[in-house]
């Protein structure tokens, strides 16, 4: 209850206190790379219930002869890597906080093409609601292997308070400032998680 109550307030004063900021944000947006403004993608959240993200938009649509996306890295623009470097593109899914898809702090929701892939272990990230920010991104954001995603989340399942929310919220702000781990070595944001070794 009382984290639910934090996420309420924080997420409705954020939205309030950064307006100015998100509107001009959608504007350069609009401009820059066109529509929609708004990238919306189902994700798993907690349980595994499918709820719609919401994202600034941080790629052109560009697509090659056959019709089909070209490489994110291909179309990912140098505003778009400023607004990711930045999380400025993740400012909407305060909305997902307030209406209780997400809380500020749990695991990063990611693909629903991944749910078959977890094992067991994997899966009890899905045991909170998935967050804006979590301990895996104050750990190393994408610059960290997916196990080691993996345990950092299921370390947090199991060891969340308050007080460790508010310590993830506190050094997140430091992070962003430093810019560190938005990529994985070799790829546009981070690699595929294609499931377990047999």
């Amino acid at each position: 209850m009382l984290k639910r109550t934090f996420d309420i307030f924080f997420s409705l004063g954020w939205l309030i206190f950064f307006s100015p900021l998100m509107l001009a944000v959608f504007i350069l947006v609009r401009w820059k790379l066109g529509r929609p403004v708004f990238f919306r993608q189902e994700r798993p959240g907690l349980k595994g219930k499918p709820f719609y993200i919401w994202k600034f938009r941080s790629m052109t649509d560009e697509r090659d002869a056959a019709g089909q996306l070209l490489p994110d890295e291909v179309r990912l623009t140098r505003f778009g890597k400023f607004l990711r470097a930045t999380t400025l593109d993740e400012f909407p899914q305060m909305w997902n906080v307030l209406i209780g898809d997400m809380s500020v702090v749990g695991p990063r929701p990611l693909l629903m093409r991944y749910l078959p892939r977890y094992n067991a272990y994997q899966a009890r990230r899905m045991e909170v609601r998935p967050g804006v920010t979590g301990w895996a991104q104050i750990k190393g954001r994408n610059a960290l292997t997916w196990q080691e995603k993996f345990d950092l989340d299921v370390w947090y399942v199991d060891h969340q308070s308050f007080w460790l929310d508010l310590q993830i919220i506190f050094w997140s702000f430091f992070k962003v400032l430093a810019r560190t781990g938005i990529n994985a070595p070799d790829a546009a944001t981070t690699e595929e998680f294609k499931g377990n070794a047999d």
